[in-house]
């Protein structure tokens, strides 16, 4: 075995003198090779693709839970799910679940009331068994028409203007429910006014909607409401099969019986009333089909 020679004190010194140079260098070099900090802290996940929530729309949409409606939400790259008050906590969990790892993507808000097409057996514009809200008048060359709710006109034939059902008003002449929610009344009795208004205001052409929008709507049980566009292209699950695509979201309230009826933005039309949730005394969140997808599938002009 070899002997090592014994180190001195000057020596020992200068080893370490060496080591410390050598040490500090290699300091200098990695903290040159360590990377630019990113704007995401560590852990912090990035907003979701269009893929992730288109993926996770079509989770909820699987999931099949009546009372909710879901949209996305450019600004925040979520998909809001509006729950009603009859989805439980339950049923929560299970879109959850069927959304899987595109749950991160979920943002779950409650609206008060039930999501329901709104309905009702009362005064305005009526079928055999139902009544609602005549839309928007329409004409394709001299042919006079009105807009309405597509799940007003499903299984609808004539169309009366009083609860007897004595003075018509004419049969359907289209209908698109579920999916859609458009339905067109042809004008057969040239003694029932077809106005080119909603109420006093005289709408002079269409236009699509879009958030913030300040909008209008006018139905026969409520009246008028005013409101803004809260969401775009929205799904809305009524329940029973019953879910409708491409809905306007809005907080103007409505009730029953004002289904079909007119949303307007001063004097340009965007939507026909499909329905929602709550009511005109404690609000409420409502949907609407878009009025230009409807002249364009029927070929009809405002005037």
């Amino acid at each position: 075995m070899r002997n090592e020679p014994t180190a001195t004190p000057r020596t020992a010194r200068a080893r370490r003198t060496r080591l410390l140079a050598v040490g500090v260098a290699l300091i200098a070099a990695a903290a040159v090779a360590v990377p630019q900090a990113t704007a995401n802290p560590a852990g912090a996940q990035s907003a979701p693709s269009t893929a992730r929530l288109s993926a996770a729309s079509d989770a909820v949409l699987g999931a099949d839970v009546a009372g909710t409606a879901w949209h996305v939400d450019p600004a925040t790259k979520s998909l809001v799910v509006t729950a009603d008050s009859t989805v439980s906590p339950a049923e929560i969990s299970v879109i959850k679940k069927a959304a899987g790892m595109d749950s991160r993507a979920l943002r779950i808000e409650r609206t008060p009331g039930v999501l329901s097409k709104l309905l009702s057996g009362g005064d305005a514009t009526y079928a055999s068994g139902w009544r609602c809200s005549a839309g928007f008048n329409v004409r394709s060359g001299n042919t006079y028409y009105f807009l309405t709710a597509g799940h007003c006109t499903d299984g609808a034939t004539n169309w009366y203007t009083n609860s007897a059902r004595t003075n018509v008003i004419g049969p359907t002449a289209g209908s698109s429910f579920p999916g859609n929610d458009y339905g067109l009344v042809r004008y057969s009795n040239a003694a029932v006014p077809r106005p080119g208004t909603v109420g006093n205001v005289d709408i002079t052409g269409a236009a699509n909607a879009t958030v913030g929008m300040q909008v209008t709507r006018r139905g026969s049980t409520t009246g008028i409401h005013s409101g803004t566009v809260t969401g775009l292209n929205a799904t809305v699950n009524y329940g029973g099969g019953d879910v409708v695509y491409g809905m306007i979201r809005t907080n103007v309230c409505a009730e029953s019986g004002d289904s079909g009826g007119p949303l307007h933005s001063g004097g340009r039309a965007v939507g026909l009333t499909s329905g929602g949730s709550g009511n005109c005394s404690t609000g409420g969140t409502t949907f609407f089909q878009p009025v230009t997808e409807a002249l364009s599938a029927y070929g009809v002009s405002l005037y």
